[in-house]
């Protein structure tokens, strides 16, 4: 079994989750007491946000790279990096690190064309949904990417960064984020891509009858996939 490197905190309840995840993922596939082998960086999402605050987008970068380098140190013989947000530097990253990064967007697209489905909407925050990271992993497979306006944008960010982020999970917010989504669905989205790992902890499967796809299960599936690959 390799060793996976997690570059978290951002924010910590999704790095919990991803956590306890891969750990039962490997358990449902081994059986028995195995569990994953796991090095993990839980980073201060405090430094995070003040560097994007202050359009440090590099500082950003060097913190997720700092991150990386150590829990290669520790043995780590791939990256996972426990925030869609994150995944705006990982092409970068991975010309710069000695071992792979698996790539939330590039598992995410890889189960939307599975399920047959060639547009869908998504949502995350303001870089998440108006960076090209994502879009660019969806074409590689014919795959449009809708993102909705520019103030439900907004209401997204700020309920990402305000209160999903913090483990606040309000009911008054799952209904925005629903209506939004059904916005999407008007616009012609068969389905609607969850891209920040904090979402799929407030709207689940059945709250909506639009195919979700809660990019932390898959880039946990793709993860210990990767960990239990032959060499």
């Amino acid at each position: 079994m390799k060793t996976l490197g997690l570059v978290g905190g951002t924010g910590w309840p999704s790095t919990l989750e991803y956590y306890r995840a891969i750990n039962e993922e490997v358990g449902r596939r081994l059986g028995g007491q195995d569990a994953a082998r796991l090095v993990l960086y839980s980073l201060n999402f405090g430094d995070v946000l003040r560097r994007f605050d202050a359009g440090d987008d590099r500082g950003v970068h060097d913190l997720a790279l700092d991150a990386a380098r150590a829990v290669i140190g520790a043995g780590a013989e791939g990256i996972l990096l426990c925030a869609n947000t994150l995944h705006m530097f990982a092409e970068e990253m991975a010309r710069e690190l000695p071992v792979p990064i698996i790539h939330i967007a590039g598992a995410t697209a890889q189960e939307v064309q599975a399920r047959g489905l060639t547009r869908v909407g998504l949502l995350g925050t303001r870089r998440t949904m108006e960076l090209d990271f994502y879009p660019a992993k969806m074409k590689e497979r014919g795959i449009e990417v809708l993102v909705p306006g520019e103030s439900e944008r907004a209401v997204v960010n700020d309920a990402i960064l305000k209160e999903l982020i913090l483990d606040r999970f309000l009911p008054e917010t799952k209904a925005r984020l629903l209506s939004i989504m059904e916005g999407l669905r008007s616009r012609g989205a068969q389905g609607v891509v969850l891209g920040c790992t904090e979402i799929p902890l407030l709207i689940k499967q059945a709250d909506i009858d639009l195919p979700l796809f809660d990019t932390l299960a898959l880039h946990v599936k793709a993860a210990v996939d990767f960990a239990l690959e032959e060499s």
